[in-house]
């Protein structure tokens, strides 16, 4: 019997995994495949630094699956470099990533290496018009006299912690200490300080 790990993915944390979850448990049921563990994530398919694809991937480089059980290629990525990046890893490694439909995309074969690339290109051309019906969106909205985006001197992420960021200066901690203390960029602390610095130089 094949070893195979589930891998779901949403975009959005109002979206939930539990439909691709119930139904890649009964594929791998029907298709025979032994599931030895499923990976759920909330994460853009853009990113590449998905931390729970990046558990599967470790998986397969051990060698300890055959296949990676998804419900369409597009939920492991859809950035065409990454898809086809990955996928040569899988190769090497001897696994496939199989979909909900029974497609197996193995590098190892002529057949594979063409759907994974066309299927990859398909996804990233979907993901390019997204992004242009976004921008020409934003594009009518400015011609139409609407403004986006933050007002200018709008600082809220940096407001909220001002009182913060100024006591733990006090303290003599540094900008690093801060920022990671805070979860904040070392700039951003800077920027801060800065700012307040330059408040309270103009006060007579």
């Amino acid at each position: 019997m094949r070893r195979a790990v589930i891998y779901c993915r949403v975009s959005t944390t109002d979206q939930s995994c539990d439909r691709q979850q119930h139904e890649l448990d009964a594929f791998a049921l029907a298709a025979g495949y032994q599931v030895i563990q499923s990976f759920r994530e909330t994460a853009s398919g853009a990113r590449v630094d998905r931390a729970e694809r990046a558990r599967v991937l470790a998986l397969a480089q051990r060698r300890q699956i055959d296949a990676i059980l998804v419900t369409e290629l597009s939920r492991w990525g859809r950035s065409t470099l990454d898809l086809l990046k990955s996928l040569h890893q899988l190769r090497e490694w001897r696994v496939s990533i199989v979909t909900l439909r029974g497609a197996a995309f193995d590098l190892s074969t002529p057949e594979g290496t063409m759907m994974a690339t066309v299927l990859a290109s398909i996804a990233q051309f979907e993901r390019e018009l997204t992004v242009e019906r976004i921008k020409s969106g934003l594009a009518a909205a400015r011609l139409r006299g609407r403004q986006l985006g933050r007002a200018a001197g709008d600082r809220p992420k940096s407001d909220r912690y001002q009182k913060k960021i100024l006591a733990l200066r006090d303290e003599g901690r540094s900008y690093r200490f801060i920022a990671r203390e805070l979860g904040l960029s070392k700039n951003t602390v800077m920027g801060v300080i800065n700012r307040v610095e330059k408040e309270r130089a103009t006060v007579p």
